[in-house]
């Protein structure tokens, strides 16, 4: 894969990024709509993704769909999501910005849930460095984000579409007044080795790293990494800047509240 384009530039008319239910919404967005349908439409669409391409990948099986093949989280609405469309105005690639406030508990988190959370060597490991991090993000007064819910469609996946998702998240909490967080990604599609390259890294607790783990649910090999959103690599920053110039001006659909969602 081409990890850096020769253009990172992101059309407005090919993203749309949806809002959580009563998130606040900075002002630095210029085009706030408030569509339920139009919302529950592209989120039904992005759920269909998901469980199209895990399922194909292996990663879930069909018990872990919907009778409409819909792969559905129960933070989905509580979470950003920032959506690729392609020139039929399918959504062809997604991923979910988890934003926690700082305060959360490893138990309240997503993470809390992963395989290695359970293990008797690395699950005490695991908490101690979560709330290393989330000392770090009260010391910085910072919000702590879980990015995870990727996907893209197969004949997106050998251009630079996974590196502008990827250095998007950086652009997007660039915007919402940053962050550290940390992503469970997986090896086999490479997400974590991109995660890496643009500024992630392996979380550690008194100087030892974390290892990757194997993921039952997914059934496939994952890695945590965390990253902070005010250092990614350098070589980066300048496609950040544009794309975050570029989110700015993106439509952001929000919602009255979940149940005014219209979907199928």
């Amino acid at each position: 894969m081409n990890l850096i384009p020769s253009s990172l530039s992101l059309s407005h008319q090919q993203l749309i990024l949806l809002a959580p239910y009563g998130a606040h919404i900075p002002e630095r967005f210029r085009n706030v709509e408030v569509k339920p349908q139009r919302y529950g439409s592209l989120l039904v669409d992005m759920q269909k993704l998901r469980g199209r391409i895990y399922l194909e990948d292996g990663a879930i099986g069909l018990d872990q769909l919907d009778s409409n093949g819909r792969h559905r989280s129960p933070v989905d609405t509580e979470s950003w999501h920032l959506l690729t469309l392609d020139g039929q105005g399918s959504v062809s690639g997604c991923v979910r910005y988890q934003e926690h406030r700082n305060t959360v508990s490893f138990q309240d988190l997503g993470l809390r849930h992963c395989a290695l959370a359970d293990c008797r060597r690395w699950g005490l490991k695991l908490k101690a460095a979560i709330e290393s991090e989330l000392e770090a993000a009260r010391q910085q007064s910072i919000s702590y984000v879980e990015v995870g819910g990727w996907a893209l469609a197969k004949e997106r996946r050998c251009t630079g579409e996974a590196l502008r998702t990827a250095l998007a998240t950086y652009g997007l909490a660039r915007i919402l007044g940053g962050c550290i967080g940390i992503a469970t990604a997986t090896v086999r599609n490479s997400s974590a080795s991109i995660l890496r390259r643009i500024g992630g890294g392996a979380l550690e607790v008194g100087g030892e790293q974390l290892p990757g783990y194997y993921d039952p649910q997914y059934k496939c090999q994952m890695e945590i990494v965390r990253f902070t959103s005010s250092s990614p690599n350098p070589k980066y920053w300048r496609w950040i800047d544009q794309i975050a110039a570029t989110l700015v001006n993106v439509p952001v659909l929000s919602l009255t509240s979940p149940e005014a969602l219209a979907v199928a």
